[in-house]
């Protein structure tokens, strides 16, 4: 057990262990977007999330967008939930091109993943969809939602490294919808 210093309560998780590196961050953000160019290819939305080991080098899964209900990080943790204890996702990083929506953050902490890191932020996101009916964007930011959970979950974005990448692939794809 271990207390978690917002709530001053012991929480049933150890914490989540070492960091990546910073050139972890990226090299895993760029396998993400692969996976959300891959997802556009199959005629689904630009959005990639990869699962990480605790060593934050092995890639357990890789999960790309499959529609507006089911985004690549749900998808992704719920399917990691399946395959995966509780214990051992709470030293996974879950990475994401993209800021995870409410939903999507919500999901991550249900399946226990213990770290999220995105590489640019839902607003940036908006910059690029405007109001597309495809992709109606909310304005709930992922730390506020991991700020109102009972376990604290590590929060890592955007990253400057490939943030403009990210935010490329999105203006290609819906320049075009």
């Amino acid at each position: 057990m271990s207390i978690d210093v917002r709530s001053n309560q012991e929480t049933r998780y150890p914490p989540q262990g070492l960091p990546p590196t910073r050139e972890q961050i990226v090299r895993h953000l760029r396998h993400a977007s692969a996976v959300a160019e891959r997802a556009t290819l199959m005629g689904h939305h630009p959005f990639g999330a990869i699962l990480v080991g605790p060593d934050q080098e092995s890639v357990l899964m890789e999960q790309g967008n499959v529609d507006t209900v089911n985004h690549a990080e749900s998808v992704l943790a719920r399917v990691a939930a399946l395959n995966f204890t509780p214990e051992y996702l709470w030293s996974c990083t879950l990475y994401t091109t993209v800021e995870p929506c409410c939903m999507c953050a919500g999901t991550a902490y249900w399946a226990n993943i213990g770290r999220v890191v995105f590489g640019m932020t839902e607003e940036r996101l908006l910059e690029a969809t405007g109001d597309h009916s495809e992709n109606p964007t909310m304005s709930v930011a992922s730390r506020y939602v991991f700020d109102h959970c009972q376990k604290a979950v590590d929060l890592i974005g955007p990253v400057a490294e490939v943030e403009e990448e990210v935010l490329r692939v999105q203006r290609d794809f819906w320049a075009k919808r």
